[in-house]
């Protein structure tokens, strides 16, 4: 797998508006991704001192930026190096609707706020900018002078305005008058057409107008609303590209190549796209809410509204009109984006199925069953009455819960069952077996968190499909959310009742799961089966908390059994013995579980941290964290699955679940962690964790001064890809 600095060709600028300034070649650095490098603090102080811990906000915006370096690795098939580029532009499309705009929210209530690191928000704000800036500047050169040029060299090229063709300049016309005149909708503004209220992250023109129009209005501005119903990237038609090659116009380039058209009689002084990012944060008060599925439908229209935090403007628009953007939406020159290409680029994602260039992407491979399913001769609760099984998603298949809830749909001696639900996506087979359950007779009760960011518009219309189908649906509570991965299953067998049970480290969705690491473990053990039941019981009634005894489970005891875990280590290394921790989850930010880690450290435990994205937790401080290692896996498949590891005085202690090291997680949501009895099964996750302590590829470490630094294989080093090895691991075992 190639590391080495390369240097990038270059290319003419794609801008949509076919304007832009000169850039400089792109220098390629796959090595480190800084970010205000800050020195390593003395070793000695308090463990709560604000130099110990980085800022979450700048730490979430280094995972995007490791992301968009995937788009830079030739490991990489091109078409996939496009899509780290787009998923880049769709993190930081949230990010600035929900983190950004949650920093200036708290800065209207009080100024002076500032973060655990000691940074006030105002000074994050001001980073946030400057990293931003830098980065969004240089996805656009990475997009206009490598990629472009690679799928150029393919036959998939993004024709400019100047590079038309007769025949394409005469389709683009055609094209423009038959689906795009009929449903665009200009809007000149004057006092009696003030500004519009645009949609969130809706492409858009300001256009400059000279001349009359037909009421004796003289020109000034207008606004061009590109409608949302149309595609942002139109494929010419096979017998005008030429060539066998595969070309697209960008629906900006349209229509500012008939701009004209729209202002007949006056003259166009320039036509200049833009994109105005909002808040997109739900806000629902408790103490008002009767029905929470109403009022939630309300907050959806008003996501679309919110007050705006970012401008992305064509980089070729005068300063004059961009001061004009910039006061209409109350946002000052620290928000302003100038990009030399669409301001939308995520929409360019229907290129990678669109083409049907199946060579330029990851080739497809068959997801493998564990053994007890690859030779099952009857139903799936035969095979899970046996033992206890163990998926390892995508590299196994998710069809196996899907089947089993299916065959448990159908099968008479199935009396319930009970299911937590967070992004299922629209058309899920879970939830129509669920309601296939229902109509026959099963006492279903399905727990839909209908507040799953930016999932809630779905989550509504499948918990309206459940009702009708007859299964009851509860919605959660207010003020925690249900992200506990959980599906219990009750069935008579010899006239007694035995329970089952499916715990999983990510959501019931089955095309997530072939992109998305998760573990799954299905079972019939009666201590883990009869806490996933108490666990429903405590989210379907009332009462105090149910005591499980098997299971963590979070705002309950989940935080508090961590840390004494992390605990038990330390009286472990007092007691002579070697201690050792591991955690794999997206994010470490919890303060108190960062100060145990610390802890650790200082009693001269090894602790090997395998954080997604953001963290904390700084590494390598002397007297503090220098037993502490972090590494951040980013590659092919979204890391996912949650793990805690103990070594527990050579008595291994290992834990899966549903939550992340965050407050959030810790002590506003439900959540469920569960230990993996099954020695041998405990044994395979621990190999699998060791495989991406292992790795060199797509390993980037977490240094002291808040930099990461790619692993790269050094002398004659195997080149080792965690999640590469582990898709031919498990191929083997198919």
């Amino acid at each position: 797998m190639s590391t080495k600095p390369t240097s990038a060709p270059e290319a003419s600028s794609t801008s949509e508006s076919d304007g832009g300034n000169e850039t400089p070649p792109l220098r390629v650095n796959r090595t480190k991704v800084g970010i205000r490098a800050r020195p390593a603090p003395e070793g000695g102080m308090a463990l709560t001192h604000p130099q110990l811990y980085f800022n979450r906000e700048i730490s979430t915006l280094q995972f995007h930026i490791r992301v968009l370096e995937q788009a830079l690795d030739d490991a990489h098939p091109i078409l996939n190096r496009v899509m780290f580029l787009l998923i880049f532009s769709s993190n930081l499309d949230e990010f600035f609707e929900i983190r950004v705009a949650g920093l200036k929210q708290a800065l209207l209530i009080d100024e002076n706020a500032h973060s655990r690191d000691g940074q006030t928000y105002q000074q994050t704000l001001n980073e946030i900018s400057d990293i931003a800036h830098e980065h969004v500047a240089r996805q656009y050169q990475i997009l206009n002078d490598v990629l472009i040029p690679a799928l150029e060299q393919e036959n998939v090229r993004f024709l400019r305005r100047s590079r038309w063709t007769k025949a394409q300049k005469e389709w683009v016309s055609d094209y423009f008058y038959r689906e795009i005149q009929p449903v665009i909708s200009p809007i000149g503004l004057d006092p009696s057409h003030p500004f519009p209220r645009l949609v969130n992250k809706s492409l858009n023109f300001i256009v400059e107008l000279e001349g009359s129009d037909a009421f004796g209005r003289s020109g000034g501005l207008a606004i061009i609303p590109a409608p949302r119903s149309l595609p942002r990237l139109i494929r010419f038609p096979e017998d005008i590209s030429g060539n066998g090659s595969v070309d697209y116009a960008f629906l900006s380039s349209m229509i500012h190549a008939h701009a004209d058209a729209l202002f007949p009689g006056m003259t166009i002084k320039g036509c200049y796209q833009f994109r105005l990012t909002r808040n997109a944060d739900l806000s629902v008060n408790p103490e008002e809410v009767s029905d929470l599925a109403s009022a939630l439908k309300g907050e959806l229209l008003a996501r679309r509204y919110g007050d705006g935090v970012r401008l992305e403007i064509a980089n070729n628009c005068p300063a004059h009109l961009a001061d004009f953007l910039l006061n209409q939406f109350g946002l000052t020159a620290q928000d302003l984006y100038l990009v030399d290409g669409p301001v939308n680029l995520s929409r360019m994602m229907a290129v990678i199925n669109d083409t049907h260039r199946s060579d330029l992407l990851y080739g497809p491979f068959v997801p493998g069953l564990p053994k007890p399913l690859r030779h099952r001769r009857g139903s799936y609760f035969d095979a899970v009455a046996q033992d206890d099984i163990l998926l390892h998603h995508p590299y196994q298949s998710f069809a196996p819960v899907e089947h089993w809830l299916k065959e448990a749909a159908s099968d008479p001696n199935v009396l319930a069952i009970k299911q937590t639900l967070y992004r299922t996506g629209p058309h899920s087979e879970i939830v129509s077996a669920l309601a296939d359950a229902a109509r026959n007779g099963k006492e279903v009760t399905v727990v839909i968190e209908l507040r799953a960011r930016f999932d809630e518009a779905d989550n509504i219309e499948l918990a309206s499909r459940l009702q009708e189908a007859g299964a009851n649906v509860i919605y959660g509570m207010m003020d925690f959310k249900i992200h506990a991965k959980l599906m219990h299953m009750v069935r008579r067998e010899q006239g007694e009742l035995r329970h089952y049970a499916h715990l999983g480290t990510g959501n019931y969705h089955a095309t997530t799961a072939k992109l998305y690491t998760d573990y799954s473990l299905l079972t019939a053990d009666h201590k883990i089966c009869r806490d996933v039941h108490l666990i429903f019981q405590q989210i379907a009634g009332m009462g105090q908390p149910r005591q499980t005894h098997y299971l963590l489970h979070a705002p309950f005891t989940l935080h508090s059994t961590l840390i004494e875990l992390i605990d038990r280590e330390i009286e472990h290394v007092k007691r002579g013995c070697k201690g050792y921790i591991l955690f794999k989850c997206n994010s470490l930010t919890e303060p108190r579980l960062i100060q145990a880690l610390y802890r650790a450290s200082q009693a001269g435990i090894e602790c090997d941290l395998i954080i997604r994205s953001t963290c904390c937790l700084r590494p390598g401080v002397e007297g503090v964290s220098d037993n502490i290692r972090v590494r951040s896996i980013v590659g092919r498949f979204l890391e996912h699955t949650r793990v805690y590891y103990f070594r527990n005085a050579n008595r291994p202690q290992l834990w899966c679940g549903s939550a992340d090291a965050m407050e959030r997680n810790m002590f506003h949501r439900v959540e469920s962690c569960f230990p993996v009895l099954n020695q041998k099964l405990a044994r395979q996750i621990k190999k699998d964790m060791d495989t991406y302590l292992l790795d060199n590829c797509q390993s980037w470490q977490l240094c002291a001064d808040g930099h990461y630094e790619r692993s790269t294989p050094s002398g004659d080093e195997e080149a080792i890809s965690a999640q590469e090895t582990l898709l031919y691991a498990y191929a083997l075992k198919r």
